[in-house]
């Protein structure tokens, strides 16, 4: 594996490969079994499979937690190595000295869940994986769907701008007590932990609401109860169209996607599912 940190080197590096199909992996690091899941999926699809590993400044809001975002980069190699990432891309930095003069926007789509609480946030995003597109040229990129509302907007970016590029989004990854997989899960103490479990649990009650045909008025307002009945620190709770984000009719519906964020101690989380669970065939 080379583990690569100036752009022109990386530029060098792929201009030899570029017979081969690329994907790309953005990380900011700290990786784990999601990580993995992200890394592994690329491996399948692509014949040379591209890491990066770089905490965006851009995207973090006065207050939040840049300065102490884990990094554990000697870990990262090690993850990267025995998964056989064929190059792990780790710059010290990708702005220019004078800061961001020019970046990317996004309209609409940022002002709904976390990009509501979050301004600029989804700005910093686009701006940084518009420049990882731009070094690497990678045919597909794979992003997880915990951020669900990050992975729309990426797709939305590629097909706006006319990117050559496929957006593949990757299934969420939990931990065995239904957590979903976060690198800030390390900044919860264990009765925070225990606490942090009902964001999982009330998307699965609405679940289980919604194929009894309840109204999604009542299935909203008895999650909202149970979340603070349980002294949650809620940012959102909301039911969207999972493609544009937005609300839609009252009745749950295929494409409806149950989006939750909430403060557990001093850590944020997110977390979604579909509000209605698509039951396989079985033959």
């Amino acid at each position: 594996m080379q583990v690569i940190e100036k752009v022109q080197a990386l530029r060098q590096y792929l201009s030899e490969c570029r017979q081969d199909s690329i994907a790309l992996v953005p990380t900011m690091g700290c990786l784990h079994a999601g990580h993995v899941s992200l890394i592994r999926k690329a491996k399948r699809l692509a014949d040379v499979v591209v890491v990066s590993l770089y905490v965006n400044p851009m995207q973090f809001g006065e207050g939040e937690d840049f300065e102490q975002y884990p990094r554990t980069f000697e870990e990262d190699v090690t993850i990267c190595e025995a998964e056989g990432v064929d190059v792990l891309f780790h710059p010290a930095n990708l702005y220019a000295d004078d800061g961001v003069n020019i970046g990317l926007h996004v309209h609409e789509m940022d002002a709904v869940l976390c990009g509501a609480s979050r301004v600029g946030h989804f700005d910093g995003v686009v701006t940084v994986v518009n420049m990882l597109f731009n070094i690497v040229q990678p045919n597909l990129a794979i992003f997880g769907e915990k951020d669900w509302q990050q992975l729309t907007i990426l797709r939305r970016m590629v097909a706006d701008l006319h990117m050559p590029i496929t957006v593949v989004g990757s299934a969420l990854i939990r931990e065995d007590d239904g957590l979903a997989m976060s690198s800030r899960n390390r900044y919860l103490t264990d009765l925070e932990r225990e606490k942090a479990l009902f964001l999982s649990q009330i998307l699965q009650k609405m679940q289980a609401l919604a194929a009894q045909g309840e109204s999604k008025q009542y299935i909203l307002a008895m999650g909202l109860a149970y979340l603070q009945a349980a002294d949650i620190e809620l940012d959102y709770l909301e039911i969207r169209h999972e493609h544009s984000l937005r609300l839609s009719k009252d009745m749950p519906a295929l494409g409806d996607r149950i989006f939750v964020a909430a403060t557990i101690g001093k850590t944020r989380l997110i977390d979604n599912m579909p509000l209605l669970k698509i039951l396989e065939n079985v033959a």
